[in-house]
């Protein structure tokens, strides 16, 4: 298959210099997308992180056409990446893991005489004894993928939750892969997310899989709904 991989965090700027985003560093992707090419897929991998590479070993020598590796930093830069890889690369799976943020900064505010100010700059003022930041929802990726961009191969999408028993997590997990119109499902917990995952879709149902085969079984249930499958 050719398989287009997204890995990593999102950064959404505040001012010129600084940022909100989260904790994730893209390591699952970079090894979905590692075990994927090790398979005899072609593999296109967008990473916030393409270091994180230089730690997962290969059994074969990467080089294009059939490993590709392009870098993102903002929500923005991937959005832009997606439409441009989905649109015109071909692709007969997309394998979406990136951590992708949930807000856009709309504002920087300050907060005087119960009035709000415009506080934006290129670089906010460190001398404001408060900020308030005002967010807007984002547009999710994940649903842009077919509605958007018009994608009609095998997509899997992934999802994280917290506080949640594994039973309600499958439930939410089944839920939200359908609503993305999704073929397959990645799901954990933060307080499980170095353990375990579920991978799955109904009716077959959900397997919970060790955290460290993750990669190969999420890879062998794609390739078996495949029939573009050709392993080499």
């Amino acid at each position: 298959m050719n398989i287009l991989v997204t890995a990593g965090n999102t950064q959404t700027p505040v001012d010129r210099v600084r940022c909100i985003t989260n904790i994730f560093s893209g390591r699952t992707g970079a090894q979905v997308a590692s075990r994927a090419f090790e398979r005899g897929h072609t593999v296109t991998l967008l990473t916030s992180h393409p270091e994180v590479l230089d730690a997962i070993a290969t059994t074969r020598e990467r080089g294009a056409p059939y490993w590709r590796v392009r870098a993102y930093r903002t929500f923005d830069d991937l959005d832009a990446l997606m439409r441009a890889e989905i649109t015109t690369g071909g692709y007969d799976a997309v394998i979406h893991a990136a951590a992708v943020s949930d807000y856009h900064v709309a504002g920087v505010f300050t907060h005087r005489d119960g009035q709000f100010e415009d506080a934006t700059a290129g670089k906010v003022k460190s001398s404001h004894p408060e900020l308030w930041l005002k967010l807007t929802p984002a547009p999710k990726l994940i649903d842009k993928v077919r509605a958007d961009w018009g994608f009609a191969g095998k997509l899997v999408k992934f999802k994280l939750e917290v506080g949640v028993s594994p039973a309600e997590l499958e439930v939410i997990a089944e839920r939200s892969r359908v609503h993305s119109r999704a073929d397959l499902m990645v799901a954990n917990t933060l307080e499980g997310m170095y353990d375990w995952a579920l991978i799955g879709a109904a009716p077959g149902g959900y397997q919970h899989v060790a955290r460290a085969e993750l990669a190969v079984r999420l890879l062998t249930a794609l390739e078996v709904i495949s029939p573009s499958t050709n392993r080499v």
